[in-house]
C-alpha cells in the first residue's frame, strides 16, 4: 500500500485544524515517514485518519493519540463543541453542565479543553476538583439539577484509551436519538484551532463529594459491623472515595492491594484493567486470603463496576459471577425496602443476564423488567423513565443499587451494601456463599457462562449470525429449543427449552460473537442442593461445548 495523495491531503489538513503542538508534531513525523515510502508509517497514518470515533455507549473511547480516529485534544474540542451547540438548539443554553476526570493519561488536559469551550459557550460549567469516579459525576448532574455532564474516562478500556461520557440532564447516560444527532452537530463544527474557549468555569469543593460520600455511606440495612474487607481499585480513582465511604458507614477493618491503591495510568500489574478479566483480581484474591478477609471487593478504575471474591468452603478464594452479585444484592434491596417510600418497586436486568432476578423479584411482589444490554436502557426500565425503579444490574458487574441519585452504575455503593449483607450474614456465622444457596433453594439453581468467538475478519460476525437464523438448533444439550428473533429490536437469537436459555448477539465493543448460556435445576431442598449443583454442572458443560461448536 502506498501513501495515495488523498490520505496524504487529509492528513495535512488535520495537522493545519489541530491545536496542540506536541500532537501537530507527532502527525508531522508520522506523515514525514509515510511520504518517504515507510510501509508501517503508511498503515499507521490511514489507521488514525480513518472515520472518527463514533458516539457509542454512552459518548467516545478510544487510543490516545492525534488523528480522527484517537483521543485526543482536537477530537475533545470539536465533540464539547457539538455537543454544546446541540444543548444549545434544544433549550438548554447557560445551564449547568459538570465535568469530571479520571486519571487516565490525557485526562486531565482533556477535561479543562471540555470546561473552556462550555464556558466560552455560555454555560455554567462546575468541574469535580480533582479526579473522582465516574458515579460522583453521575450524582453530581442529579445534585446540581445540570443539563449535562461529562466525565474523561475510559473506565476499564487498556492503559492506551481514553474517553468522553456523556449524561444528560437526569444524570443519565445518552439513548438514541441523541447519541446521533450530537454526532451530527460535531460534524459541523470547523477546526478544532478556531473553536472558542474560555476560563472562568467554577471548581466544585469537597462539599459536593461528601454528599456523595454521606449518601452512599446511608444505605447499609442493619447495624451489624464486624467484617474484614480486601479490596482494590486496579491503579484507578476509586481507592480514597472507597475508604472513605466504607469507614463513613462504620467499615474499618478495610484493607487495599498497596500496589493498585494509587492511580496509575499504565496500569503496571494487570494487562487489562477489568476485574471480570483472567487474572486481574489475582492480587486481591491473594490479599483476602493473606488477612483473612471476610469479603474480597474489586472496583474497575472508574469505579463504576464492582466485582466480589468469596472464600470457599474449602478456604479457596474465588469471585463471583456479575449475575451472582446481581441476585444478591436484588434480593437485598428487596427484602429491605421501605414500602412507604417505594410503594411500586421495579427491578430490573439486561436480556443478557440472569432471570434468578425475575423469580426474586415475583417473591418480593415487585415489578420486574428486562432491557437491552447497556446501563442507558437499564434506568429507563419499565415506562421508559425507570419509575420506581430500586436496583438494577447487568451480568458485567455493573449495579445500580440506589438509583434515586445515581442513575447510573455504581461500583462503590454496590460495594457497601454487599458489605452490609456479608456482615449481616456473619454474626450469624453465615456467608455470601450461603446467601446464595438459599437462593437456589428459593427459585431453582441458575448457573450461567459465556462463550465468545473472536474473529480478525468482522464479516465473520455477521455470516455467523446469519447462519445461526438460518440453521438453527432444534435441540441443544438433550433440551428441545425454540428459537426467538429479537430483530429489529437488537440483533439477537435467543434459543429457550425447558431449564435452558441461551442468547447470541454480536458485542457492541469487541470483534467478536457472544453467547450468553443459563441453565436452571429445580432444588427440591437444602439437602438436594449439591446434588442439583451437579447435574447443572454437567448440563452447563455440555451445552457450553454445544454453542463452542455451534459459533464455529
Amino acid at each position: 500500500m502506498s501513501l495515495s495523495p488523498e490520505l496524504r491531503d487529509r492528513a495535512f489538513r488535520w495537522i493545519a485544524d489541530d491545536l496542540d503542538p506536541a500532537d501537530r508534531e507527532e502527525m508531522q513525523r508520522l506523515l514525514g515517514k509515510a511520504m518517504v515510502g515507510e510501509q508501517e508509517a503508511i498503515d499507521e497514518l490511514a489507521d488514525r485518519m480513518r472515520a472518527p470515533l463514533s458516539f457509542g455507549t454512552a459518548g467516545l473511547r478510544g487510543p490516545v493519540r492525534p488523528g480522527p480516529n484517537g483521543m485526543n485534544r482536537a477530537v475533545v474540542v470539536r465533540t464539547t463543541a457539538g455537543l454544546g451547540d446541540w444543548l444549545a438548539a434544544s433549550g438548554k443554553s447557560r445551564g449547568v453542565v459538570v465535568v469530571g476526570r479520571d486519571a487516565r493519561h490525557g485526562s486531565e488536559q482533556f477535561h479543562r479543553d471540555v470546561a473552556g469551550v462550555l464556558t466560552a459557550a455560555g454555560f455554567d460549567v462546575r468541574v469535580l476538583p480533582r479526579p473522582l469516579p465516574t458515579p460522583v459525576l453521575a450524582f453530581a448532574v442529579r445534585k446540581l439539577n445540570a443539563v449535562a455532564g461529562v466525565q474523561v474516562t475510559a473506565s476499564h478500556n487498556p492503559p492506551a484509551d481514553n474517553g468522553y461520557k456523556v449524561y444528560l440532564d437526569a444524570g443519565s447516560q445518552i439513548v438514541p436519538p441523541a447519541d446521533r444527532e450530537i454526532e451530527a452537530a460535531i460534524a459541523k463544527v470547523g477546526a478544532a484551532v478556531v473553536v472558542p474557549t474560555a476560563e472562568g468555569w467554577t471548581t466544585l469543593g469537597e462539599d459536593l463529594v461528601q454528599s456523595y460520600v454521606d449518601r452512599a455511606a446511608s444505605l447499609p440495612r442493619s447495624p451489624e459491623r464486624a467484617l474484614r474487607i480486601a479490596a482494590t481499585t486496579l491503579h484507578g480513582v476509586g481507592a480514597a472515595t472507597l475508604r472513605e465511604v466504607l469507614a463513613s458507614a462504620g467499615f474499618t477493618d478495610v484493607h487495599l492491594v498497596a500496589e493498585q491503591e494509587q492511580p496509575d495510568p499504565d496500569f503496571p500489574t494487570v494487562s487489562f484493567p477489568n476485574p471480570e478479566e483472567p487474572g486481574a483480581a489475582d492480587l486481591l484474591l491473594q490479599l483476602a486470603s493473606t488477612v483473612d478477609a471476610d469479603v474480597a471487593v474489586a472496583l474497575d478504575p472508574d469505579a463504576d463496576r464492582c466485582a466480589l471474591g468469596v472464600r470457599e468452603r474449602d478456604g479457596s478464594w474465588r469471585m463471583l459471577r456479575g449475575d451472582e452479585t446481581g441476585a444478591l444484592l436484588g434480593e437485598r434491596v428487596l427484602s429491605t425496602l421501605d414500602r412507604s417510600v417505594h410503594p411500586d418497586p421495579l427491578v430490573a436486568a439486561t436480556i443478557v443476564s440472569s432471570e434468578l432476578l425475575r423469580s426474586v423479584a415475583a417473591k418480593h411482589n415487585a415489578r420486574y423488567d428486562e432491557t437491552l444490554t447497556g446501563f442507558k436502557w437499564l434506568v429507563r426500565a419499565g415506562d421508559g423513565n425507570g419509575t420506581g425503579l430500586v436496583y438494577a444490574y447487568e451480568e458485567a458487574i455493573g449495579h445500580c443499587v440506589d438509583p434515586d441519585v445515581v442513575r447510573d452504575k455504581d461500583g462503590i455503593s454496590a460495594a457497601v451494601l454487599a458489605c452490609d449483607l456479608a456482615a449481616s450474614l456473619k454474626v450469624s456465622g453465615r456467608s455470601l456463599l450461603d446467601a446464595l444457596d438459599d437462593l437456589a433453594v428459593a427459585h431453582g439453581l441458575h448457573l450461567t457462562d459465556q462463550v465468545s468467538l473472536r474473529v480478525q475478519d468482522l464479516g465473520v460476525i455477521g455470516r455467523t449470525m446469519a447462519r445461526l437464523r438460518a440453521e438453527p438448533p432444534a435441540e441443544l444439550a438433550g433440551t428441545a429449543v425454540t428459537v426467538s428473533d429479537l430483530r429489529p429490536k437488537a440483533d439477537v437469537l435467543t434459543m429457550r427449552g425447558p431449564g435452558l436459555r441461551v442468547l447470541v448477539r454480536p458485542s457492541g465493543t469487541e470483534p467478536k460473537v457472544k453467547a450468553y448460556l443459563e441453565i436452571v435445576e429445580p432444588v427440591a431442598g437444602a439437602a438436594e442442593l449439591d446434588d442439583a449443583r451437579k447435574r447443572g454442572r454437567e448440563r452447563l458443560s455440555a451445552l457450553r461445548e454445544e454453542i463452542s461448536a455451534l459459533l464455529g
